[in-house]
């Protein structure tokens, strides 16, 4: 599985683009559709995941719809889901958004994590619907995992979950 990632818009934003052979499924299409339309060029698009509904990261879902008329999965998705070759499980993960999730694909050992963690730090939680409790509950879920998950957040560089578990202040508190 190769992933691309496309920065997009002023809040320079994450998207991926999740590829198997010439199938491929979009994470978080941010506010630049020919930006991420450019990546999907000869391929098929099977799905747009959404790791939560912030401006920054469905800014392109609209025309991504009415161009490829595929279906999103988000948190309203069944928690486990095969589509292709694509094979991941949705771990609810609340605290920056009250509909933040995670998307584990667990075959190849990754983690999408949206706005819940990031390199060396997490998400706000002071947004509407944002929520301190939910999001150290999530915090305390995500231990349960391999550190040996990479992870790409919504914003910034890629990580491990063992590099934040030693490093990111919030997981020892």
């Amino acid at each position: 599985m190769k992933v691309t990632r496309v920065v997009t818009g002023f809040l320079k934003e994450n998207c991926y683009v999740v590829e198997d052979q010439d199938k491929v499924l979009v994470i978080d299409p941010g506010d630049d559709f020919e930006l991420i339309d450019e990546k999907l060029k000869d391929k098929k698009v099977l799905k747009v995941l959404i790791t939560h509904h912030h401006f920054d990261h469905v800014g392109a879902l609209d025309e991504l719809i009415d161009k490829y008329h595929v279906d999103i999965i988000d948190f309203n998705s069944e928690k486990k889901q095969v589509i292709d070759n694509f094979k991941f499980e949705i771990i609810p993960t609340p605290g920056h958004t009250n509909d933040s999730v995670t998307f584990y694909f667990y075959d190849d050992n990754i983690m999408f994590t949206g706005d819940f963690i990031f390199k060396d730090t997490i998400g706000r939680t002071d947004l509407p619907t944002g929520n301190e409790i939910d999001m150290f509950k999530s915090l305390k879920s995500i231990k349960d995992y391999s550190g040996d998950i990479k992870i790409y957040p919504g914003h910034g560089e890629e990580t491990t979950l063992k590099e934040e578990f030693n490093n990111n202040m919030y997981f020892n508190i």
